[in-house]
């Protein structure tokens, strides 16, 4: 049986791998780091929980023993998707690196440039990073990667999904040519054969596995049942994910949820700490800060359910993980072998249930399709029922929740609420009684006195009426255009005869009496200016 010691490690690598707890390599330890530390180009597929971490990173600090760093020309680079892994590749090099002299960095997004900046400018023989932070210090003028002699790009096939094809690619380009290229993941997807065959010489292929295939210390359970209703159906999956947990009792010593969205991974989250359990989330959209300390209160046991998206789903090694629940059935089926193989790690024995509805059919075809063989059919805790999944009032999306907010939204968009429509007819009546009510009594047009502007004269004359203005505000005030329309119209005047006494007549002579007080019953025996005589 292979030992570390037969492959070649420095020593001071080989004491601190001593000092951790580790004598035999896994198989793609055993198989990536010969080739490593012989130079050439490395390309690894093994299922996650293998070690695929320890194979790049003890050949890297072998490497780097001999050497010196310069300011802002660090001699390695680690590529990682998510700030989690990277942090997790640089505890492995403080791990088994802790012997050399070798200095690193961590360039990810939630920490100040400054500290960064101070880091690099001392010089740094690792860099590990996520390729927009990385690609932020190099437009920034603080970084220079044409000293890389060793570069790394872990869970290659991950960041790739992500859409870093472009960043990839100009980081490739912004290093030597003649750097060493480690590429490692845990499935390697047609589409990326064009940058493996692009950017790595003659790799050394390492496959200690069937690509995409899960653990064999994993029990996997699927979990199908159809809601009572489509609009329960996110309801009753929390009753099914609650039922779930507590069936395992203690054997469920940590575990944790994943679903699609991150918003979904608040809603489970508040509903499971609504019914007692102690959950927290973690999701991209979260500050660094956050997101670190709740994986560290997972790992020390003071968090038991971590909610997660996939950020928690690739590469985060947490060794004693009993349990993986599937809240939602991903869409790519690769990432269903990444959240399984959060359990049952370093040989320990793990469990994972992967919940789904009739929608999710699709989807379970295309995993099945992936890993070679059916996942094996669960049933739900005995003594549940679906019926009896009520949800409390307090953990259910806004969007899940109905009655007033639906119908306020199709009253504000479509039709009126029916004391709006109890009120038009007597707002049109309304209008009616005010139409007839200033309409005054017709008499022969006068004509208009043809005297001179600046004639002076003993009173005052009124300025031109112009009934439309006012007419205008009352059709906005009351939303009837038609009569707006036809009180602008100069035919109709036409027709009707001459209004009050004249053009000239103020408008507001005309509406100075009030409705209330027309008690005449013939129009015509009422003054044009509506008083009493």
């Amino acid at each position: 049986m292979t030992k570390f010691s037969d492959l070649a490690l420095d020593p001071r690598v080989l004491q601190a791998v001593e000092e951790a707890g580790y004598e035999t390599p896994t198989p793609i330890q055993e198989q990536a780091i010969p080739p490593a530390l012989e130079g050439r180009d490395v390309l690894g597929i093994a299922q996650t929980g293998t070690g695929k971490t320890a194979s790049f990173v003890l050949p890297m600090v072998t490497l780097l023993g001999q050497g010196r760093a310069r300011a802002r020309m660090p001699r390695s680079l680690v590529l990682a998707p998510t700030r989690e892994l990277a942090a997790q590749v640089a505890e492995n090099f403080d791990t088994y690196a802790k012997h050399t002299k070798l200095t690193k960095a961590l360039l990810i997004g939630g920490v100040s440039f400054g500290e960064q900046d101070k880091l690099i400018d001392r010089g740094v023989d690792v860099l590990i990073a996520t390729p927009g932070r990385l690609l932020d210090h190099f437009e920034r003028g603080k970084l220079m990667l044409n000293g890389v002699q060793i570069m790394v790009v872990d869970e290659a096939d991950r960041m790739l999904d992500m859409g870093f094809i472009p960043d990839i690619e100009r980081i490739f380009q912004l290093t030597p040519k003649t750097r060493q290229t480690l590429f490692f993941s845990a499935t390697m997807a047609p589409e990326i054969e064009r940058i493996t065959k692009t950017f790595l010489k003659d790799p050394a292929k390492v496959e200690v596995a069937r690509q995409a295939t899960a653990s064999l210390t994993i029990e996997q359970k699927l979990i199908q049942f159809t809601p009572t209703r489509k609009d329960r159906s996110f309801t009753e999956k929390r009753a099914v994910l609650r039922a779930l947990i507590t069936a395992e009792g203690e054997s469920c010593t940590n575990a944790i949820v994943f679903c699609n969205r991150k918003m979904d991974v608040d809603v489970v989250s508040k509903s499971l700490k609504a019914h007692g359990f102690n959950a927290s989330p973690i999701h991209g959209d979260l500050d660094q800060s956050v997101r670190t300390r709740t994986l560290d209160g997972f790992r020390d046991g003071s968090v038991h359910l971590l909610i997660a998206s996939d950020v928690a789903a690739r590469g985060l090694d947490i060794p004693a993980v009993s349990h993986v629940f599937n809240f939602d059935v991903p869409s790519h089926p690769e990432d269903y072998v990444h959240r399984i193989g959060r359990t049952g790690r370093a040989g320990r024995l793990g469990k994972a249930y992967t919940i789904a509805t009739p929608n999710d059919d699709k989807y379970l075809g295309a995993i099945e399709s992936l890993v070679k063989m059916p996942i094996p059919r669960g049933s739900l805790p005995e003594g549940f029922a679906l019926e009896d999944a009520a949800d409390a009032p307090s953990d259910a999306p806004r969007g899940e929740r109905s009655g007033s907010g639906s119908s306020r939204s199709r009253s504000s968009r479509g039709g009126s609420s029916s004391r709006e429509r109890d009120a038009r007819p007597a707002r049109e009546e309304k209008q009616v009684v005010v139409a007839e009510a200033v309409e005054p009594r017709a008499e022969p047009r006068a004509e208009p006195r043809s005297e001179p502007r600046n004639e002076p004269c003993s009173e005052p004359r009124a300025p031109r009426s112009e009934p439309w203005r006012d007419d205008r505000r009352d059709g906005a005030r009351d939303g009837n255009r038609d009569y707006n329309r036809d009180r602008r119209d100069p035919a109709r005047d036409r027709r009707d005869g001459v209004v009050g006494m004249g053009d000239h007549v103020p408008d507001f002579i005309l509406r100075s009496f009030k409705i209330a007080t027309v008690t005449a019953d013939d129009p015509e025996e009422t003054p044009a200016n509506g008083t009493e005589g």
